[in-house]
């Protein structure tokens, strides 16, 4: 398990999940979100463990429309708000329902994956912390195995310096993350990269090995 430094967050957070994917490749008969880890469903893991941060003021469910009688199965009793809202045909439609729904007067966001249940309280609080001094934040993992090239045979080796694995929640303020979605509609391959293309600064913060995402 990673050593993350502890951080008193600066800001109070919408936190939006990322949960109207497919999950197909994971197998089983219902989306991988609603499937059970330890006797709970994923999903249900993944909202408590962001409620359970103290930096957190409100969480947004971005659920697929087919998935109403699975997510009020697993939606969890909490003391702060809960809202879910219908995502749209990809990833950055989901997004943007979300941000769309984030109540006014909270300033930062975090978007996490619905399949991500692991995260930690003190990731959590890096990212949150780093967003005093940027305006957008993520945990990452550097890289450290050796990188080949090729399908079905090795045909090059890439440098590892500098790269890392892209974990979420990825945090950004409000208007900043809207303002990057309006201009990039279509997305990327995350959150970060959509602001990346509008020219946010991007802090890196600790990841952490166990924060999986179930595939």
């Amino acid at each position: 398990m990673s050593q993350i430094a502890a951080h008193t967050p600066p800001l109070r957070a919408a936190a939006i999940i990322v949960a109207a994917g497919r999950g197909t490749r994971i197998g089983g008969d219902i989306p991988k979100q609603y499937q059970r880890l330890a006797g709970e469903a994923v999903l249900t893991r993944t909202i408590r463990a962001l409620a359970a941060h103290p930096g957190v003021a409100e969480i947004i469910v971005v659920r697929h429309a087919d998935d109403t009688d699975l997510f009020t199965a697993a939606r969890p009793d909490l003391d702060l708000p809960l809202r879910d809202v219908p995502g749209g045909e990809t990833r950055a439609a989901s997004v943007r329902a979300g941000l769309a729904a984030v109540s006014p007067g909270l300033g930062a966001v975090l978007i996490h994956d619905g399949a991500r249940p692991l995260v930690r309280t003190d990731l959590i609080d890096a990212v949150l912390a780093a967003l005093a001094r940027a305006p957008a934040a993520a945990p990452g993992l550097a890289v450290t195995d050796a990188l080949w090239q090729g399908q079905g045979a090795v045909t090059g080796i890439l440098p590892r310096a500098g790269l890392h694995r892209a974990q979420t929640p990825q945090g950004f303020h409000v208007a900043a993350i809207r303002a990057a979605y309006d201009a990039h509609p279509e997305g990327g391959a995350d959150d970060v990269a959509v602001a990346l293309a509008h020219g946010l600064d991007i802090a890196i913060t600790p990841g952490d090995e166990d924060n999986l995402k179930l595939t």
